[in-house]
């Protein structure tokens, strides 16, 4: 069963020319988050509610994993 995703952007986007945004659609059953970059539609992530809060809680405290120079996380 294909669902067409209801994408919402980013309040927080530039209101420029509608490329520089991010884009956030939920879909139920099971229940999942996905996000793109409006200039990049076709390519999107995939998460749940809960993955994604621990993210932004953790950019948020500053505790998120930072990208080191051999391109591993820790």
């Amino acid at each position: 069963m294909n669902h067409t995703l209801s994408w919402q952007k980013s309040t927080f986007s530039d209101g420029g020319e509608g490329d520089t945004c991010v884009e956030l659609a939920a879909s139920a059953a099971p229940a999942s988050l996905h996000l793109r970059e409006s200039d990049t539609p076709d390519t999107a992530l995939k998460t749940t509610p809960v993955a994604l809060a621990h993210l932004l809680a953790g950019i948020r405290t500053g505790l998120a994993p930072q990208r080191t120079t051999s391109k591993t996380f820790f």
